[in-house]
């Protein structure tokens, strides 16, 4: 039996209206967390908050960004996966630089990295910049790869089990400042082709 693609689970979900609620509950009850951790009490026992990155894992966070006021747009509310800590922050994609198709479809690309056979609490996918920023097949990454600067963060990392990565793509709270998403996702489609 041929395995499937995260890309064909994808597609299989698109119209699935269990799939859909399963994602819009998790997202709910993320943002409850998030929303909610205001006290030092509350953020310790606000289930999969973490104050700490490890690269490899996935995490949503709120953001503001040093350098707002010149950037095009930026995304304030994160889905990334870092890849390398830097001395002020780190380095990580954001996947919600891409329409969701795209975005399953990279996470697919970057399966080949995962650090277990099976999918599983202690799964991590490992790789370097250089990897992904010089193989064609990884392209879709080009518009995905931001620098985060720590100080700049403004809530805990919720952090996203594997099995929860690609429910998690599918999530539209993308929070896009300046353009629209759409707008986003053309200017992601030309650095990918361009």
């Amino acid at each position: 039996m041929a395995t499937k693609t995260l890309e064909s689970i994808f597609n299989d979900s698109a119209y699935d209206i269990t799939a859909v609620k399963k994602s819009q509950q998790w997202f709910t009850s993320q943002i409850r967390k998030l929303a909610t951790a205001t006290t030092p009490q509350k953020l310790s026992t606000s289930g999969n908050l973490t104050s700490t990155l490890m690269p490899g894992n996935m995490y949503l966070f709120f953001y503001d960004p040093k350098g707002k006021d010149t950037l095009p747009y930026y995304d304030r509310f994160p889905l990334v996966l870092p890849f390398a800590k830097t001395p002020d922050g780190f380095l990580g994609l954001n996947f919600h630089y891409l329409p969701p198709i795209l975005r399953v479809r990279l996470l697919d690309r970057l399966m080949v990295f995962k650090n277990t056979k099976d999918m599983s609490e202690k799964t991590k996918l490992k790789f370097t910049y250089s990897v992904i920023s010089n193989a064609a097949k990884f392209d879709l990454s080009k518009p995905c790869i931001k620098r985060y600067i720590s100080s700049h963060v403004r809530s805990r990392f919720s952090l996203i089990t594997p099995e929860q990565w690609v429910t998690a793509m599918l999530l539209p709270v993308e929070r896009f400042e300046k353009v629209n998403k759409e707008q986003v996702w053309r200017d992601s489609k030309d650095k990918i082709n361009g």
